[in-house]
């Protein structure tokens, strides 16, 4: 028979700092060159690339690191919720995507969509 203790958390807490990790690494890895990131978002349709690639760049390492230390939560989870639901429909629509880009695109939607659904976890956790 288990009790319920502060272990109990661990999963959850685990879980959080390596999705906000996860979202702050990936992101922040846009910034190595903002130059692909804008090209790939003007390719994909995104309006004032210039503009939006970095911005949502910097969202999201600043809501990855706020998962991840559990600071201002719903902000935070909010944040990574609205990016990845529209960004995973819009920049990774791999079925429209050229048969060589294709695969890649697949893998990007499929990995986001993962991302969104712990997000969407934590956003309830971050209400409760």
């Amino acid at each position: 028979m288990t009790t319920a203790t502060d272990d109990s958390q661990s999963p959850s807490t685990l879980g959080r700092v390596l999705l906000g990790l996860g979202l702050a690494l990936q992101a922040s890895e846009d910034f190595r060159d903002m130059d692909d990131t804008v090209e790939y978002a003007e390719s994909a349709g995104v309006p004032m690339p210039d503009l939006a690639a970095p911005f949502a760049s910097g969202m999201m390492v600043v809501a990855g690191v706020g998962i991840a230390l559990w600071r201002l939560p719903k902000l935070a989870t909010g944040a990574a919720v609205t990016f990845l639901g529209v960004v995973t429909a819009t920049m990774h629509d791999f079925w429209n995507a050229d048969p060589d880009d294709r695969s890649g695109e697949r893998l990007a939607f499929f990995g986001n969509l993962a991302m969104f659904g712990a997000a969407l976890v934590f956003l309830k956790e971050a209400y409760e």
